[in-house]
């Protein structure tokens, strides 16, 4: 496929002159292939990774209907921002198969740990932002309490 691509692109630049009123087009075609080559047939490269972005987005879409369902909301859950790298993946390997209890003991627990540390700091984030949002003045108060308190000996 990279073969058969890449002289479809040496025939565009061969023939450019007969293109006529494309030129300009088939240029910016052949510079915006050159800028997205390196990632362009990684779906080759790795099995199971879906060829389309069609595919893509069917799957994330599913995604998206399901958690809707499951959980009420007319709009995508808020969690899927902070959580998202787990719960798409938890999806799609539940598809695949049906999940036993021993398939959920980590294999190795010290990624698990850097994946949980992680997990929790990104909510640790948006809690910030979002006691922020709800009440500014005493968000920054108790922030400019705990760095007094941080700075002053007891």
């Amino acid at each position: 496929m990279r073969r058969r691509y890449r002289g479809l692109l040496g025939a565009i630049a061969r023939h450019r002159e007969a293109c006529g009123g494309l030129r300009e087009a088939f240029a910016h075609f052949r510079k915006v292939t050159r800028s997205y080559w390196p990632g362009l047939f990684r779906c080759y490269d790795v099995a199971d990774l879906p060829r389309t972005n069609n595919d893509l987005e069917q799957f994330f879409g599913s995604y998206r209907y399901h958690e809707r369902r499951c959980s009420g909301r007319k709009v995508a859950c808020p969690g899927t921002v902070v959580r998202g790298a787990v719960r798409v993946v938890a999806a799609a390997a539940t598809r695949r198969r049906p999940i036993a209890a021993t398939d959920l003991v980590p294999s190795d627990l010290k990624r698990w740990r850097d994946l949980r540390g992680a997990l929790d700091r990104r909510q640790a984030v948006r809690t910030l932002g979002r006691r922020f949002r709800r009440d500014p003045v005493a968000y920054l108060r108790s922030l400019e309490e705990s760095l007094i308190n941080q700075a002053l000996p007891p």
